[in-house]
């Protein structure tokens, strides 16, 4: 994501879904098809983000201009043509998950498997096990649905461990089905966590805790915001490019 000045207190994913809900019909620049301009009375200042499908959303503050939403845009091309040439070579999340389909789990590419024991139908990735309604067909839905509830218990827990870690002033957690982002917090203390960060490696997840829990003291990105997160997460910038490379995979 690029932004026109310091972004907000928020990490956004390198591929947006659509824009967010606030967002009113959007402007099309007949011009150039794949580009879409959007307003938003939330936004302090331009911003270019591009889509899963390679459109991109230039997004126009309040009291901005299309005119200069442009200009924007057009200072940024070499790196907007950049992403979308990345985009085309990742892999790309499977539509279907049926059994043997390999998905990302806990940071691992697990093979789902038929559970030998129990009753009812189940199913494992690596040493978890899930019930399903049945072995056959796709079990994308079911299986989304248990990891966004088993997000819902383990990623609040781990963000109030961190929060007693580092003495961060936390309110409140929250896990959400984000599309645009990983994790935002607010200066009330609240903390929004994306229920995908379940599918991710130990140290990404704790990544994007730390991240929102040092919005809580600079909120902001700047040169003090990364000294707080490089000192209480030394690997931050590893896990950066793991999320670079794998948000397609969890099909962001």
């Amino acid at each position: 994501m690029l932004f026109g000045g310091n972004p907000a207190a928020a990490i956004y994913l390198g591929n947006m879904d659509s824009p967010p809900l606030d967002f009113p019909p959007a402007l099309v620049d007949a011009s150039a098809p794949a580009l879409l301009f959007v307003r938003s009375a939330r936004a302090r200042r331009y911003r270019l983000t591009v889509r899963r499908d390679g459109v991109a959303v230039a997004t126009i503050p309040l009291r901005g201009s299309e005119r200069e939403a442009q200009r924007f845009v057009d200072q940024h091309r070499t790196w907007l043509e950049r992403v979308r040439h990345r985009q085309a070579r990742r892999p790309s999340a499977p539509e279907a998950w049926p059994l043997g389909t390999s998905v990302l789990w806990r940071g691992q590419m697990c093979e789902i498997r038929a559970a030998a024991t129990g009753r009812r139908p189940q199913v494992c990735l690596a040493a978890d096990v899930f019930r399903v309604p049945a072995h056959e067909g796709d079990l994308r839905a079911v299986l989304q649905t248990q990891f966004l509830r088993r997000a819902r218990i383990e990623l609040p827990a781990r963000a109030w461990e961190l929060a007693a870690e580092t003495g961060a002033a936390l309110k409140e957690v929250t896990v959400r089905n984000q599309r645009s982002r990983w994790g935002s917090c607010s200066a009330r203390g609240h903390v929004s966590l994306n229920w995908r960060l379940i599918q991710t490696p130990d140290h990404v997840r704790d990544y994007i805790i730390y991240h929102e829990l040092m919005h809580l003291r600079e909120m902001n990105h700047s040169g003090r915001f990364w000294a707080r997160v490089a000192e209480v997460c030394p690997g931050w910038r590893d896990a950066e490019h793991w999320l670079k490379r794998n948000s397609s995979v969890l099909g962001l």
